[in-house]
């Protein structure tokens, strides 16, 4: 556990400064600043005093116990500095020097050093070249950072691998006046991990929701199996850099190289339920309203407004979050009828009008309370010169603190004047989420809205068929591992498929023109002739296939051609197999991810997925859910229900083909990369007609 480095009762500074502008100067600082409540000790050899604080030569000569110490001292000191620490019992380190394992072999080696000691003596250690924590308990104040935010106690704690990105976070919820529970940035991340961090926030009853900034995850697996846990409990509003990094894998299947560098860490947040972000700032706004609203159990949203436009303009943006704004219940229109003014709107949006007052407003939200059609609540509130805005906004900090919808209010004003920052004042000691303009406010309710339904959705358990042989399927691997083989061929790839249930088109692997046109006859006409080689990965592209071949004359003549043009590049055979004309190409596709396991891909297949790349993915095991998800997920979804006059595919058989898929990589670990590509998806079946398997 993480209370020694959280919670410390006493801290110890190696490498305390009299200089005002160092490190270890400014951390005593912001300790003593931010009124922390335990012991502090600067280590100094050379200074009797640090910041009017008596101080030690050596952590040796403390008197006290010591939770938690700070390392500031140049990168080859440290490890001494470690081992020092352990052996006056300290819990937790914080090294805030840089110049380790980002610098090269020399870093490398001080980085191992110093974490032999810390693992010799049982010491957590956070960073090297890191901010440090920050704990605003107002029992603790515990400000174990260098930075220059000095939060008020909140219910939001923010984690964050960037300390800049980290110090941008902390400051945009300050200057929202959104209160802060826990900070940290954990740098270089050597031993204390964001899982771990994340962990902990978890089982913080201080801690309502979490905002998570990072840059990728060394140990993907690790994070998914502990966020999961943390996120069916708590929201985790989250945003990963790197989303514009040019290109993407290296890789000679389909599917490897149309996963993006981000899709993995996407996909995480989807399975697990994280809410993701792409903007910072309107992760901030969003975290305002999940500070002190309650999750909303639907999408429909009940509108009060006391001028026309700024609802229009909400309106828009809540109906592009998939919120409904339903028409309101004959017993809540009557309601109104009896408290608004003959001149206001009663419909859904309710427009109270400008003269509105505070009885107008409270009135209009208890209706919206009590209706069962409206799951939450989006207010405009311009600070009409004619009405008592203060009472307007007492009736709005009655109805939230009742915490039966959640509320979020667009407040327009001119906070120059002082009778409207009173105004001001009610609505934000009240702990109402209010913004300066309509589109923030609907897409911080929108966000509490998508939220509740990633709550609400349960993907359930990936199905395991019978009847799949999985020993058949490992000992083909096997024999290719005997044989020095990363790409299986033809013949080894479909008795994969066969072994797991997978439907193939009826085949047969040749080594020449005669066996070829043997194999045709007893097939049936017509078929189709694909060459087999290892050297050759996408065989389309090289002229290695023929199609709708109708005799045995016609098998011969492309075999024969095949060979002359195509022999150069190594042992050649032939695959054989009935043409399926008139279905809907598909591909189903799969790719190793580091320590994650497989990505699986759906999409249109044949050479639409290179041209249009209208593809989805889902971490395996995929479940049937999910499986249903990837098939009304692609852009081009209406063409697998048919479109003039075409009938629609069979989408039960192509949603087990990806289970059934799914269950084969989670037997077999060690592929690498697979292809089904195409899939021919007719009204009634659906059968692989080509594959391909890199392990």
């Amino acid at each position: 556990m993480l209370e020694a480095l959280f919670e410390p009762k006493a801290v110890a500074l190696v490498g305390a400064s009299t200089k005002e502008l160092s490190i270890g100067n400014v951390i005593i600082r912001n300790l003593q600043r931010y009124d922390y409540k335990g012991k502090i000790y600067p280590i100094n050899p050379r200074a009797s005093e640090v910041c009017g604080l008596k101080a030690y030569p050596a952590l040796a000569d403390v008197p006290g116990e010591i939770d938690l110490a700070h390392i500031i001292v140049p990168s080859p000191f440290v490890p001494q500095a470690m081992k020092e620490c352990g052996e006056k019992g300290v819990k937790a380190v914080i090294i805030n020097t840089a110049g380790f394992s980002e610098m090269g072999e020399e870093g490398a080696r001080l980085q191992a050093e110093f974490l032999g000691y810390a693992r010799e003596y049982g010491i957590r250690v956070f960073g090297p070249n890191c901010q440090g924590i920050i704990n605003s308990d107002p029992e603790l104040n515990a400000y174990c950072n260098f930075t220059f935010t000095f939060p008020k106690p909140g219910s939001i704690s923010v984690v964050a691998l960037s300390g800049g990105v980290g110090a941008l976070i902390m400051q945009a919820l300050d200057d929202l006046e959104i209160g802060q529970r826990l900070y940290a940035s954990n740098g270089n991340a050597c031993d204390v991990s964001i899982p771990e961090i994340l962990q902990y926030y978890g089982q913080d009853e201080g801690t309502r929701a979490i905002i998570l900034y990072t840059e990728g995850f060394d140990k993907p697996r690790e994070f998914l199996e502990i966020a999961r846990d943390v996120a069916s409990r708590k929201p985790i509003l989250a945003m990963k850099a790197g989303r514009t990094e040019q290109g993407a894998k290296a890789a000679s299947s389909h599917t490897g190289s149309l996963a993006g560098v981000d899709i993995a860490t996407e996909l995480i947040f989807e399975k697990i339920g994280i809410l993701p972000f792409r903007d910072e700032g309107e992760m901030v706004r969003a975290a305002m309203a999940f500070s002190s609203q309650p999750i909303p159990k639907g999408n429909r949203i009940g509108i009060i407004t006391n001028t026309g436009g700024p609802a229009v303009i909400a309106t828009d943006v809540l109906v592009d979050f998939d919120l409904e704004v339903p028409k309101l219940c004959e017993a809540s229109i009557a309601r109104l009828r009896e408290t608004q003014f003959p001149e206001a709107a009663l419909e859904n949006p309710i427009d109270v009008v400008a003269t509105a007052g505070g009885p107008q407003f409270r009135a209009a939200l208890d209706v919206l309370m009590d209706d069962d059609q409206i799951d939450c609540v989006f207010m405009n509130f311009v600070t009409a010169p004619f009405t008592d805005t203060d009472e307007v906004a007492r009736q709005i900090v009655e109805v939230s603190r009742q915490g039966r919808k959640p509320l979020v209010c667009n407040f327009m004003t001119n906070l120059k004047l002082e009778r409207y920052r009173k105004t001001e004042a009610i609505l934000r000691e009240g702990g109402v989420p209010f913004y300066a303009n309509p589109g923030d406010a609907a897409r911080a309710l929108g966000a509490l809205v998508r939220y509740g339904r990633i709550r609400q959705r349960d993907i359930g358990q990936p199905e395991v068929f019978s009847g799949t042989d999985a020993s058949r399927a490992r000992a083909v691997i096997d024999q290719a591992r005997e044989d020095g083989r990363a790409v299986l061929s033809a013949e080894e790839v479909y008795s994969i498929f066969e072994a797991y249930g997978i439907p193939v088109a009826p085949w047969a692997v040749t080594d020449d023109a005669a066996q070829a046109v043997a194999a045709a006859d007893r097939i049936g006409y017509p078929v189709v002739v694909k060459v087999d080689c290892a050297a050759i990965d996408h065989k389309s592209d090289m002229g290695g296939v023929a199609v709708n071949l109708a005799d045995g004359a016609a098998v011969r003549a492309a075999v024969e051609e095949m060979q002359a043009r195509l022999g150069g590049h190594g042992e050649l055979r032939f695959l054989v197999q009935k043409f399926l004309p008139g279905g809907r190409e598909l591909i189903i596709g799969a790719s190793a991810e580091r320590e994650l396991g497989h990505l699986v891909m759906f999409g249109l297949g044949g050479i639409y997925v290179e041209v249009l790349k209208d593809v989805v993915f889902k971490i395996a095991p995929v479940t049937r859910v999910e499986a249903e998800e990837m098939l009304s997920g692609i852009k081009t979804a209406a063409l697998l229900d048919g479109v003039r006059g075409e009938a629609g595919i069979d989408k039960q058989a192509v949603i087990e083909l990806i289970q059934r898929v799914s269950q084969l990589l989670t037997d077999l670990p060690m592929i690498q990369e697979m292809d089904l590509n195409p899939i021919m998806a007719f009204a009634d079946r659906a059968f692989a007609v080509d594959g391909r398997i890199r392990i």
